[in-house]
C-alpha cells in the first residue's frame, strides 16, 4: 500500500509539471487551512452525519464564510486590473458601483492607459507624463499605483533600475490590497504564504460546477524562430479554422455552437471575451440538445456569471445535461444538493451524484468525494481516503485538486509535510488567477502587429513570474531590437540596457527551467553580449541547458573542452559531449562530424600548421562575415559580382561542351588516362 501511495504521489509530481488539461470541468468546494490541520481530531467518529441535518457550513465551505454571498467579478478579486482598459464592454455580474470613482482611480487609469499608449507608439514624452500621473496617485497612498511604480522600478522604465524601490512600492502595495504586487513579491522572494493566499484567490475565481478551461500563455516563439502555428491557431476571428467552425455553426451543427461560445465566454482562441455572443450561442446549441451547453448554461445561472442568479434554471439546465450521460453535470447537482441552493440540503443525494461522476471516471467526482471524506460530510471522516481522491484528481489535472494537495504538503496533514512541494503547486495554482488575463491581451496586441504594447504586457506579466512571458519579452528585445519600444531609464533602450534587459528576462525564464533560455545566457556569457564575457559562467549555463537533454549546449560544452575555455582541456571529454549531441539530435551530424574531424587533427598533430589554421577560425569568421556584408551584399557591389558569376558559368558551359563535342569523322578520341587523374594516394 505505502508503494502504490508513492507511485501514486510520484506520478502526480510529474503531471504537475505539464499545463493543467483544457477539458478540466468539475465543480468543487474548497477548505481553508485551519480545517485542514483539524482533518483527525474526529476520525474515531464512526457514525456519519444525518444527510437531513443541517450541517455548520462555517467548517466546510467551499468559498470560506463568503459562499452564500454574490460571487465577486474578476475586477474585486483582482484590484487595480488593467481590464477596464483592455476590455471596457466585458460583462461583469457584479452590481455597478455607485461611488464615483476618486481623483486617484482617475489618476491611475488615465496614467496606466497613457503607458500602455506610449509604449505602443514609443512616445517617451507620453511616458514620462503618464509616470507623472502614477506617481501622483502613489502620493495619495493609492495602492495600485505603488505597483505600477514597483514594476518600473524593478523593470528600469523611466527611472534607474533599484531592486530595493521595486520591493518597497511592492510591499506597500500588497498591503493595500494589490494582488499583483503579491504575485511579484511572491516569485521574487519565494513566499509560501503569499502564493497560498494567491492561489486561493485563483481556486476562487474558478467556475463552480465546473472548472474554467486553462488559458495557457502562448509562446510566441520556438528557439529562434517565431512559433507560426502556435500564433496561427490564436488569431481569433481571422483565423480559418474559426471561420469554418463558425460557418458549421450557422449552418446548425450543435458542437460547433457550443465550441464557439465556449470561445467568446473565456475569451480563448485570441477571441476578446463577450458573455453576450456567448449566451447567444449556447442557447441555440441548448435548443438544439447539445449537452455541454446545458451543463455550462447550469454553472452560469447558479453563478449568477453575466445573469441574474437562478438557482432553479441551473438545476433544469443540469439535470437535462445528466439524463444526456454527460457525467460531469452530476457535479453540479450534487453542489446545489450540498449547500442547498434553490433545494433541500441533502448530503446523501449529493454522494450519490458525486459518486456518478466518479465512477464514470470523472475528475470532479473524485475531487468532491474527498473534500465530503476530508470534512466527515455525509460519510465517515477519512483523511487517507480524501488524499486518495484528490491524487486521483490531480492526475486527471484537477486544478483545485492540486491546491488541496498543496495544503496537504504544506501542513503534513495525509501527505508527509513537503514545503517546496507545496509552493511548487500553490504557484502553479496561483498563475491561473484573474491576472493571468495579461496573457491574452499581449498575444492579442503581438497578433496586431503592436509589438510595443505586447513587450510592455509580457514585462508586466513576467515580473509577476510567469515563465512562458519572461521568454516572449526577452524573444521580443532579440527579435525586433528598436522596434521593440523598450524604454530604458529616461527615453529608448540604448543597446546596453536593451541587451541587460534581456540577459536578465533569460536569466529568470532559464531559471524555471526553459532549456533555450539557458543556451541564450551561456552565449550571452561566451561572447560578452550584455555582460562580460565569463567562460565559466557560460559553462554553469550551458551544463543547465544539457541537464535539460539540449543538444546545442552538449556540443558548445564538448567546444569548451577541446579549448579548455571556462572547463579542464579535456579530448576525451569533448569527444564524449560531441557524440551525446548526436545522439540527442540526428540533424547535428554535419557539426558533430566536423568538430570530430578538428578533435582528431588536434590529437594527432598537437602543434601542426592546421591545429593553428583551426584555432583562427573563430577571429576570422567574423572579419569574413563584415567584409561579405559591407562589400558583397553593397547593392552596386552584388550586382556586378552577380552578373560575373553568369559570364564565368557560361564560359565554363561552353568549354566543357567545346571539350565534350563528338569527333568529327575520321578523327579518333583520345581516352583520358585514369592514371594520370586518378586521386592520390596517402601513405
Amino acid at each position: 500500500m505505502r508503494i502504490a501511495t508513492k507511485n501514486l504521489i510520484l506520478s502526480l509530481l510529474i503531471l504537475s509539471l505539464y499545463p493543467l488539461s483544457l477539458t478540466a470541468r468539475p465543480f468543487v468546494f474548497i477548505l481553508s487551512q485551519d480545517d485542514l490541520k483539524d482533518a483527525t481530531s474526529s476520525s474515531s467518529d464512526d457514525s456519519p452525519p444525518d444527510p437531513t441535518t443541517s450541517h455548520d457550513s462555517s467548517e466546510w465551505d467551499e468559498f470560506g464564510s463568503e459562499s452564500d454571498s454574490p460571487h465577486k467579478s474578476e475586477d474585486e478579486l483582482d484590484p487595480g486590473s488593467w481590464r477596464p482598459i483592455f476590455e471596457p464592454d466585458s460583462s461583469s455580474s457584479a452590481p455597478p458601483d455607485p461611488v464615483p470613482a476618486s481623483e486617484s482611480d482617475s489618476l491611475y487609469f488615465s496614467g496606466v492607459s497613457n503607458m500602455v499608449s506610449a509604449a505602443s507608439s514609443g512616445d517617451a514624452r507620453v511616458m514620462e507624463e503618464a509616470v507623472a500621473e502614477i506617481e501622483a496617485a502613489s502620493n495619495e497612498g493609492y495602492a495600485h499605483a505603488r505597483s505600477v511604480l514597483g514594476f518600473l522600478s524593478g523593470m528600469g522604465m523611466m527611472r534607474a533600475r533599484n531592486k530595493a524601490k521595486a520591493f518597497l512600492f511592492h510591499h506597500f502595495a500588497a498591503a493595500g490590497g494589490n494582488m499583483q504586487s503579491k504575485m511579484a513579491l511572491a516569485y521574487t522572494y519565494s513566499r509560501q504564504d503569499l502564493y497560498a493566499e494567491l492561489a486561493e484567490v485563483a481556486v476562487n475565481s474558478f467556475l463552480i460546477s465546473k472548472d474554467s478551461p486553462v488559458i495557457e500563455p502562448v509562446r510566441i516563439h520556438s528557439g529562434t524562430e517565431e512559433n507560426k502555428e502556435a500564433l496561427r491557431k490564436s488569431r481569433g476571428e481571422d483565423d480559418e479554422d474559426f471561420q469554418i467552425l463558425e460557418y458549421q455553426a450557422l449552418k446548425g451543427n450543435a458542437g460547433a455552437m457550443y465550441k464557439i461560445g465556449l470561445f467568446y465566454y473565456f475569451g480563448l482562441r485570441g477571441l476578446r471575451r463577450d458573455h453576450a455572443k456567448a449566451m447567444s450561442w449556447f442557447l441555440k446549441a441548448v435548443e438544439k440538445g447539445e449537452p455541454r451547453s446545458m451543463e455550462l448554461l447550469g454553472e452560469i445561472y447558479a453563478r449568477g456569471a453575466g445573469v441574474e442568479r437562478n438557482y432553479s434554471k441551473a438545476l433544469e439546465c443540469l439535470t437535462l445535461a445528466a439524463k444526456q450521460q454527460l457525467f460531469s453535470a452530476f457535479n453540479g447537482m450534487g453542489y446545489l444538493y450540498v449547500k442547498g441552493f434553490g433545494v433541500d440540503k441533502n448530503y446523501t443525494k449529493a454522494k450519490e451524484y458525486f459518486e456518478k461522476a466518479a465512477n464514470n471516471d470523472d475528475a470532479g467526482g473524485h475531487y468532491n468525494l474527498g473534500v465530503m471524506h476530508l470534512k466527515g460530510i455525509g460519510v465517515k471522516k477519512d483523511v487517507k481516503i480524501a488524499c486518495k481522491y484528490f491524487i486521483l484528481a490531480a492526475n486527471a489535472g484537477q486544478p483545485k485538486a492540486f491546491y488541496q494537495l498543496a495544503k496537504m504538503f504544506h501542513t503534513g496533514v495525509g501527505l508527509k509535510k513537503n514545503l517546496p512541494m507545496a509552493t511548487a503547486l500553490y504557484k502553479l495554482v496561483a498563475e491561473r488567477g484573474p491576472w493571468s488575463s495579461l496573457s491574452r491581451w499581449a498575444l492579442e496586441s503581438y497578433l496586431k502587429g503592436d509589438v510595443g504594447k505586447a513587450f510592455f504586457l509580457y514585462s508586466r506579466m513576467a515580473e509577476l513570474g510567469y515563465e512562458v512571458a519572461q521568454s516572449n519579452a526577452a524573444w521580443i528585445l532579440d527579435k525586433y531590437g528598436e522596434r521593440s519600444m523598450c524604454m530604458g531609464e529616461s527615453e529608448f533602450c540604448t543597446d546596453a540596457e536593451r541587451h541587460q534587459r534581456a540577459h536578465s528576462l533569460w536569466w529568470q525564464a532559464s531559471e524555471q527551467g526553459n532549456e533555450h533560455a539557458a543556451l541564450l545566457i551561456g552565449d550571452a556569457y561566451y561572447y560578452g553580449r550584455g555582460t562580460e564575457r565569463d567562460y565559466h559562467r557560460a559553462a554553469e549555463a550551458y551544463m543547465h541547458a544539457k541537464s535539460q537533454s539540449n543538444a546545442q549546449a552538449m556540443f558548445n560544452l564538448g567546444y569548451m573542452h577541446e579549448h579548455g575555455q571556462g572547463l579542464p582541456f579535456d579530448l576525451h571529454l569533448a569527444k564524449r559531449y560531441y557524440d551525446q549531441a548526436l545522439e540527442i539530435d540526428p540533424a547535428a551530424k554535419l557539426p558533430v562530424t566536423l568538430a570530430l574531424t578538428s578533435l582528431w587533427i588536434r590529437k594527432n598533430y598537437a602543434d601542426g600548421f592546421l591545429v593553428h589554421v583551426i584555432d583562427s577560425l573563430p577571429e576570422f569568421y567574423p572579419k569574413v562575415e563584415v567584409w561579405v556584408e559591407d562589400v558583397l551584399f553593397e547593392e552596386g557591389n552584388a550586382t556586378i559580382l552577380t552578373l560575373f558569376a553568369c559570364l564565368l558559368t557560361v564560359l565554363y558551359l561552353r568549354e566543357r561542351n567545346r571539350r565534350h563535342a563528338v569527333p568529327a569523322a575520321g578523327e579518333v578520341a583520345v581516352p583520358h588516362n585514369p592514371i594520370e587523374h586518378a586521386a592520390p594516394v596517402p601513405n
